[in-house]
């Protein structure tokens, strides 16, 4: 089953963000992420669309914050991504008429809305500046970086 990688992914490129001095290119993003300009765009449009990054196009343009990391959520990030679920356990559905089945998937789904819930509610108190500086600590204490 397949991840979906794009919320850490987007934090990763935003506290990069907030520490260059000048805007980041779609092509840098990519570079930093293992992935397709493209890919890059589109996704970052998202973020754009909700007010968290701005964009410059032609020479010397390229992605920006729109605002302090200290003002941004992970909640933020997560649902301007698309609110996907942030587990991806599915419920069979081979036997839609047999009771254990239906007692099992409603078991799993309750378990599953309320884990996602409490995610969330703590995503809505983690800012990406307290993540910054959990980098800048990490930095501090490697060498090579």
């Amino acid at each position: 089953m397949r991840k979906d990688s794009r919320l850490s992914r987007m934090l990763h490129v935003l506290i990069h963000m907030d520490q260059l001095d000048a805007p980041a290119t779609s092509e840098k993003i990519a570079g930093m992420l293992n992935t397709n300009p493209v890919v890059v765009r589109r996704t970052m449009a998202g973020l754009r669309d909700k007010g968290y990054v701005t964009s410059v196009k032609g020479h010397g343009g390229g992605w920006s914050l729109a605002m302090a990391l200290s003002d941004i959520t992970l909640l933020d990030i997560h649902n301007a991504l698309g609110e996907s679920s942030v587990f991806t356990i599915g419920l069979s559905d081979e036997h839609t008429s047999c009771p254990i089945e239906i007692a099992v998937n409603q078991a799993i789904s309750d378990v599953l809305i309320e884990a996602e819930a409490l995610l969330l509610e703590r995503f809505r108190d983690v800012t990406l500046d307290v993540l910054a500086v959990g980098f800048a600590d990490y930095s501090l204490n490697r060498k090579e970086i």
